[in-house]
């Protein structure tokens, strides 16, 4: 195909070959680079040979339509502009045209002025389209690296919450070392648990957290009651019970943690309504809780105690079982149910090799998700 013409390459399909050999030549006269053929078939077949900016073609020719031919063209060449040609003064024709693709239709006889016309506009409306398109994508591949970019820069924010929440753990840790651990693992029990129940992926990451942090608030327990080792007298187990409050003020302050400050509050909550601070009742309870008052009895009663050594697991299912309904929500006891006791021991020396493994409390995690608090679904 010729390049000489640099106002645009035209090809006129029209069987008349008068009609195309005038067309072409006036056409031509503009500065245009102009093809002819006589059948939309032929018209096709040049059409795979290169690209035409402008497509004119007659509505009415043999063996194949004008209107067939553009339904064929234009879905297999979508780029140029297509004008069509028709000796019917029919406005229906030009309309059914344009619906199939067509930017413009004329009307036989041809003036050429208006053809000339016809043409320009056409090239400049596919030129806007193109620079449309262009822009268009060159917005969506902005958009998509800047989504990537935004998505490292949260995974690197998730990273420094995890951080954040294992200093937290270590710090009660240090406080406390009669229960070293039990934050880490509570916290996957409680994930376990929260799959089986149909959480979404916030929220596990939020009942984790909330987990992970839910006795966050001993830290503001004077060491006179939190490590006293005889009974606490009633005035010391008010004060006790106050570390719910604490560490919902202090978890609720800080943003990325407020939606997991619930659980810290409600953690000591009964289904039966017999616990603290608020005695709440049945479902008045967050879901989180509910869910970790099963996960923190399984491992209050399987860990090792000063008075005591640690139960079996099939002991700390009974009690579950026995208690359903008064401590615990009977649907999430169901749901702990039907979970494996392999998955719980699994659980347990996961975590006791990754508290062994650290040089000390505040060392840096292993990745090994040790506390699934970045992404627990993952």
């Amino acid at each position: 195909m010729s390049s000489k013409a640099s106002k645009g390459h035209i090809l006129i399909v029209d069987d008349e070959v008068a009609v195309g050999a005038l067309l072409k030549e006036r056409l031509s006269l503009e500065g245009y680079d102009c093809h002819a053929c006589t059948s939309g078939g032929e018209a096709l077949r040049m059409m795979e040979q290169g690209p035409f900016d402008v497509v004119i073609s007659d509505v009415r020719m043999p063996h194949m339509s004008g209107l067939v031919f553009l339904e064929q063209a234009h879905k297999k060449f979508p780029r140029p502009a297509y004008l069509m040609v028709t000796a019917e003064d029919d406005v229906r024709v030009g309309i059914q045209a344009m619906k199939q693709g067509a930017v413009d239709y004329l009307v036989k006889p041809i003036q050429l002025d208006s053809l000339v016309a016809s043409v320009s506009r056409a090239i400049e409306i596919k030129h806007m389209e193109l620079e449309l398109e262009e822009y268009r994508q060159n917005l969506e591949r902005m958009v998509k690296d800047r989504t990537k970019q935004l998505q490292a820069a949260m995974r690197r924010i998730e990273l420094t919450y995890d951080e954040t929440l294992q200093a937290l753990g270590a710090a009660l840790d240090l406080r406390d070392t009669e229960t070293a651990g039990h934050s880490e693992r509570v916290s996957r029990y409680t994930l376990e648990i929260a799959k089986g129940v149909g959480c979404t992926k916030d929220e596990l990451r939020q009942i984790v957290r909330g987990s992970y942090l839910h006795d966050i608030g001993k830290i503001g327990i004077p060491d006179s009651i939190l490590l006293k080792e005889g009974k606490l007298t009633p005035d010391e187990v008010e004060v006790m019970q106050s570390h719910v409050r604490i560490g919902y003020n202090l978890v609720s302050q800080v943003a990325f943690l407020a939606p997991a400050a619930a659980v810290v509050l409600t953690h000591q909550e009964r289904f039966d309504g017999t616990g603290y601070p608020q005695g709440l009742v049945g479902k008045e309870i967050p879901l989180g809780a509910r869910i970790f008052s099963v996960a923190d009895t399984l491992d209050a009663m399987t860990s090792d105690r000063p008075y005591r050594r640690a139960l079996p697991f099939s002991a700390a299912r009974e009690e579950i079982i026995r208690e359903s309904g008064r401590q615990f929500d009977p649907e999430v006891v169901r749901v702990f149910l039907s979970i494996p006791e392999t998955v719980w021991e699994d659980i347990r020396l996961q975590v006791a090799g990754h508290r062994t493994s650290v040089r000390g409390p505040l060392a840096a995690p292993l990745r090994a998700d040790p506390m699934p608090t970045g992404d627990p679904v993952a």
